[in-house]
């Protein structure tokens, strides 16, 4: 998978459209990214002697990994991944559309 935890992602479509988030994480199984702020669903919880009360709360839920695009704030456009040979012969990822290298992300 081409989009790593701490990525700057656009969402491409669904009810999120328009949205750009950081990737808090990566379920390459399931081809799936949860992304900040992005699908966020109400989850019921029962009282348990640690919670007592109980209560509602919201989590983010993983979105398809094909529904987002990586985003340079640069440039301010979203891309494709692709991947260069930098002056000292590493692999890196770059953003298809502006060129730029994608610093950050973590394996």
């Amino acid at each position: 998978m081409k989009i790593k935890t701490g990525d700057k992602v656009k969402v491409i479509t669904g009810h999120y459209k328009g949205t750009i988030g950081e990737v808090k994480s990566v379920d390459v199984k399931n081809n799936k990214v949860v992304v900040e702020g992005v699908n966020i669903a109400k989850k019921s919880l029962k009282p348990t002697q640690a919670n007592p009360d109980g209560g509602i709360i919201e989590l983010e839920k993983g979105i398809h990994v094909s529904n987002v695009m990586i985003y340079d704030s640069k440039a301010k456009v979203a891309g494709r991944v692709g991947y260069k040979l930098d002056s000292k012969g590493n692999k890196v990822r770059v953003n298809k559309k502006s060129g730029n290298e994608i610093k950050g992300g973590k394996k």
